[in-house]
C-alpha cells in the first residue's frame, strides 16, 4: 500500500491556519514568518522545530528541507481594494519576486506550488500582476491554474480568495482538470486567464456539509457592552437597517454582525442580514473590528466578535491556542486563510497531483536506469 505523505512547505505562514488545515494529508517540514506574534501562536499549535522565524528575504532556498508541496500566502496589502493597490511592484505584494527566488535556489523545485491571495490579484494594475505571476511560473515549466474559493461554503463568513495551483507541465493532470469553468472558475477568473498560455482549470467537488450560521457558533453568554455604549452604537446603524430591525418578531433569538464605515462624512454600523460574518479583517484601527448586534428575549445587545469566534470562523477548532491579548489574536485571524479550504485543496487537488508527480519521477528514473543499462 502506498503510504507516501507529500511533504508541505509554508511561507508567510503566520498563525497557522494553513499548516492546520494541510496536517491531514501531508506533512508539515517547514514554515516561515516575519511577525514574531503570528509566530508565538503557529508554534504553540505546531511543531517549533519546524519553524522559522524572520524574513522571506534572509532565506536561503538551498538550504532548507524539500516540499513536495510549496505554498506561499504571500502579502495582500498592495493587492487589496482596501490598500493602494500598487501591486506586485510594490514592498509588501512584492515578496512574491523574494519567495521566486527562494524557490530558484531550492536544489529540487516542488512538484506543486499553491499561492493564496486576496480577489484584487486577479485584476490589480488591470490584470497585469497576475498576468506577471502566471508567466513566471511558466517560465519555470508549470502550467498554472487560478481557483476563487469562498470560505462561506465551509463556514458562516464571507471570504473569497484566490487559490493558484501550479504542475510541472510534464505531468498527465486530465484526470483533475476540467474541460471548461466550474464553480472554481467565476467571471473574474475566465477573465484573468483569458489570453493566458498553460493555464488549466482545475477540477474539485463542491462541499457536501451545510456550514452553520453565525448564530449557531457564537458565544451567547459572552459579556456586551454596557446599556450607554450599546445605545451609542445601535444609533449609528444605518437607517434602512434600523427599519429591518425593527421588524424583527420579538420572540427570535437573532444576530447580526456589522462594520463601521464613513459614508457622506458620517460614520455608520452597517449589517448583515444573512446569519453568516462580513469578511475578517486584521485589527489594526478601530472600523476593522466587528461588531454583533444581538437580539434575545425581545432585548438588544452589543459587543465586538471575540476571539474565539473569530477563530470559530475560521474554521481552527476551539483547542487551538490563541494570544491573550485581544488586538493579536484576532488580527492573526484575520490575516490567515481558513482550515477547512486549505483541507478540501489539500485532499482534493493539492496532495493527490503531488503524489501523481512523484510518480511520474519515479517512472522517468527508472525509464532512465532501463536505457543506460541498455546502452
Amino acid at each position: 500500500m502506498n503510504t507516501f505523505s507529500p511533504s508541505f512547505v509554508d511561507f508567510f505562514a503566520g498563525s497557522g491556519l494553513v499548516t492546520e488545515g494541510a496536517r491531514r494529508s501531508c506533512c508539515p517540514v517547514w514554515s516561515n514568518d516575519i511577525c514574531g506574534k503570528k509566530a508565538n501562536i503557529y508554534t504553540a499549535n505546531h511543531d517549533p522545530r519546524h519553524f522559522h522565524l524572520g524574513s522571506i528575504e534572509d532565506v536561503n532556498g538551498s538550504t532548507m528541507p524539500q516540499g513536495d508541496i510549496v505554498w506561499a500566502s504571500f502579502p495582500c496589502q498592495d493587492l487589496s481594494l482596501a490598500g493602494k493597490m500598487g501591486g506586485l511592484g510594490a514592498s509588501r505584494s512584492g515578496l512574491f519576486w523574494e519567495w521566486l527566488r527562494v524557490l530558484d535556489e531550492m536544489p529540487e523545485p516542488p512538484k506543486v506550488i499553491a499561492l493564496e491571495n486576496v480577489t484584487g490579484l486577479l485584476s490589480s494594475n488591470r490584470g497585469e500582476d497576475y498576468r506577471l505571476l502566471h508567466q513566471a511560473l511558466r517560465a519555470r515549466s508549470y502550467k498554472v491554474g487560478p481557483m476563487l474559493i469562498d470560505a462561506r461554503h465551509w463556514l458562516p463568513q464571507s471570504r473569497p480568495r484566490v487559490f493558484v495551483v501550479a504542475v510541472h507541465e510534464n505531468v498527465d493532470t486530465a484526470d483533475f482538470e476540467e474541460f471548461g469553468p466550474s464553480w472554481l472558475h467565476p467571471q473574474s477568473v475566465t477573465q484573468a486567464i483569458s489570453s493566458l498560455e498553460g493555464s488549466v482549470f482545475w477540477s474539485m467537488p463542491f462541499p457536501k456539509e451545510r456550514p452553520k450560521t453565525l448564530s449557531e457558533i457564537i458565544d451567547w453568554k459572552a459579556p456586551v457592552f454596557d446599556q450607554a455604549k450599546t445605545e451609542r452604537l445601535l444609533s449609528i446603524i444605518a437607517p434602512r437597517h434600523q427599519d429591518r430591525l425593527k421588524s424583527l418578531p420579538k420572540s427570535q433569538r437573532a444576530v447580526f454582525p456589522g462594520y463601521r464605515r464613513t459614508r457622506n462624512g458620517k460614520q455608520v454600523l452597517e449589517l448583515r442580514f444573512d446569519n453568516i460574518s462580513g469578511c475578517l479583517r486584521t485589527a489594526e484601527g478601530g472600523s476593522s473590528r466587528q461588531f454583533l448586534i444581538l437580539h434575545k428575549n425581545g432585548n438588544w445587545s452589543a459587543r465586538l466578535i471575540t476571539t474565539r469566534e473569530a477563530a470559530r470562523l475560521m474554521g481552527a477548532p476551539d483547542s487551538y491556542k490563541l494570544s491573550a491579548n485581544y488586538n493579536e489574536a484576532y488580527s492573526a485571524m484575520g490575516d490567515a486563510v481558513a482550515v477547512p479550504v486549505v483541507r478540501h485543496l489539500a485532499e482534493h487537488l493539492l496532495a493527490p497531483l503531488a503524489k501523481l508527480s512523484r510518480s511520474n519521477a519515479d517512472r522517468t528514473r527508472k525509464e532512465s536506469a532501463k536505457i543506460r543499462l541498455s546502452a
